[in-house]
């Protein structure tokens, strides 16, 4: 069943004149020794749908029935209840095909040419002369993200000079997340504040200023690139410290890349990124590895 075409047999089923009554037409679809829902998520999700195919899937689930579900949008946007239940790995298996949806995001997210160029396959950690010491940072550095991409909670936060490979990084962990369909939005904080300056109008507050900013704050998954180079204005620091407190107190996971000390970030800021319990940082210390000159990181911090 198109899980359109389907909702619509449902509804037309309490009709008193309809060929097979309601009851039995759901019980026929939830108990099918094989069942195949294409297009799941284009429904319009309405509670009444969401309560009908959540009672479908949840019973097919738990009987361990087989069933093919067809999802043309990132699963992170569908019913909590379904998503967890066909992420199940004991249960469910998940394949990601080429044509799945890429998700720009609202900053272009990930499709821009030199980021699809950041894999984890492309991230070198022994080439440009680089030092034993160095190559074993960005060894771990590369484990680091692989072993949080693959189960992420809470942050990830990469601290290093500009050009170490932590932005390369960060980008990895968001192909990781998008090839398995999750939604994931990618800002560089300079450009995300540019992009909600234009929109902020503070005497139309139902413009779109404030979808924007709920869909960056609450994003399932989030990359902020370059956190700190941005102009340290009052409303740039309080809009960065309430994406930060609301990703903080509700664990989302959220990768983020710093390029300059950390005593030199907002104290609200810094006290969210160094509990354990949340956050995860991570230094890496290999020189810029574009071919510019490192200024020794124990050297910025005496001069600042």
């Amino acid at each position: 069943m198109v899980v359109p075409d389907l909702l619509d047999h449902l509804r037309a089923a309490y009709k008193p004149d309809s060929e097979m009554p309601y009851d039995d037409l759901f019980y026929q679809v939830k108990s099918a020794p094989i069942l195949v829902l294409d297009d799941l998520g284009t429904h319009s999700a309405t509670p009444w749908a969401q309560e009908k195919l959540f009672q479908i899937l949840n019973y097919r689930y738990n009987a361990k029935l087989p069933t093919i579900v067809t999802v043309g949008k990132h699963l992170g946007e569908l019913d909590d209840r379904v998503r967890t239940r066909l992420e199940d790995p004991e249960l469910a298996h998940l394949f990601s095909l080429g044509g799945a949806p890429a998700g720009k995001g609202i900053m272009g997210g990930l499709s821009l040419p030199i980021l699809k160029e950041m894999t984890f396959q492309g991230f070198d950690t022994q080439g440009l002369g680089l030092d034993e010491r160095a190559s074993r940072n960005l060894k771990e550095a590369l484990r680091v993200a692989k072993t949080y991409a693959e189960s992420p909670e809470g942050w990830k936060v990469f601290l290093g000079a500009t050009g170490c490979g932590k932005t390369h990084l960060a980008v990895a962990i968001g192909h990781f997340w998008q090839d398995r369909g999750l939604p994931v939005e990618f800002c560089v904080v300079p450009d995300l504040l540019d992009f909600l300056r234009a929109t902020f109008r503070p005497e139309a507050p139902e413009g779109p200023f404030p979808e924007l900013f709920e869909k960056v704050r609450t994003a399932p998954y989030l990359i902020l690139d370059d956190l700190g180079t941005h102009s340290a204005t009052p409303w740039a620091q309080e809009k960065l410290f309430q994406i930060l407190n609301y990703r903080y107190n509700a664990k989302l996971p959220t990768v983020i890349t710093v390029g300059r000390p950390l005593e030199e970030l907002p104290e609200a800021w810094v006290s969210r990124m160094c509990y354990p319990k949340v956050s995860d940082i991570f230094e890496v210390e290999a020189p810029d590895y574009r071919g510019l000159p490192r200024r020794p990181r124990a050297q910025a911090r005496r001069r600042s």
